[in-house]
């Protein structure tokens, strides 16, 4: 489990309720609008990443609560290691193994159940764990197996459902690819439907950006020039 959504996104979903657009179109748009406001004030135009295969930038924010302190613990999470600056298509075939072992092999447990704590990031242990445990696992994995870290990045999403969620984002040379619990299959970041919140920063990896691309920020209206 991963960051709730605040006040600003809530208020945002009642507000769009109140003015009548209770119905689902309008508790999106709503919904993007928030997550806009709380990651800052960042231009409508340049928000979304609709058109790239990448997910790109926007501006640095705050890492997620659960990230902090993990970097002392996995130093492997943040350090710069492996060789090359794009992926082969052997590391691309290990990367698809691997999100289908892990996601085989680990049963999912929530952080309240495990650790009494609704947020902890972590290795899985012996009883499981649950998206951010699956996806630091991956990391670690591929991490060893010699793919560059700065190619495997953390990200915080919306699901389809509207849920916190993680994911490990896999860069290729022809666009980021997504590692993820849900599904065996490694897709495109723009086919996952989901909505791409917060990303690794491939430079700096213990430093975090908004992205804000994807799910229902792709529905937020353009501004006008």
């Amino acid at each position: 489990m991963i960051e709730r959504l605040g006040a600003t996104e809530n208020l945002s979903i009642a507000r769009s309720v109140a003015l009548g657009r209770d119905n689902a179109k309008g508790l999106l748009l709503g919904l993007a609008v928030g997550v806009a406001l709380a990651l800052s004030t960042i231009p409508v135009a340049a928000a979304g990443n609709g058109g790239s295969a990448f997910l790109v930038a926007q501006k640095p924010v705050k890492a997620p609560s659960g990230f902090n302190g993990l970097c002392a613990r996995y130093d492997w999470v943040c350090s710069m290691s492996g060789t090359g600056s794009t992926l082969t298509s052997k590391q691309l075939e290990l990367a698809k193994s691997v999100n289908r072992a892990v996601n085989k092999e680990v049963r999912e447990i929530e952080d309240l159940r495990q650790y009494g704590k609704e947020e902890y990031w972590a290795l899985p242990s012996y009883r499981g764990g649950d998206c951010e445990d699956l996806v630091l696992l991956k990391k670690k994995m591929l991490v060893e197996r010699g793919v560059p870290s700065k190619l495997l990045l953390i990200a915080t999403v919306l699901d389809r459902k509207l849920k916190s969620h993680a994911v490990l984002v896999l860069r290729t040379k022809s666009g980021d690819l997504v590692l993820d619990n849900l599904t065996n299959k490694v897709k495109p970041w723009k086919e996952t439907g989901y909505t791409f919140l917060k990303l690794q920063n491939p430079k700096s990896l213990s430093r975090w950006d908004a992205v804000l691309a994807g799910g229902v920020i792709s529905d937020r209206p353009t501004a006008s020039r």
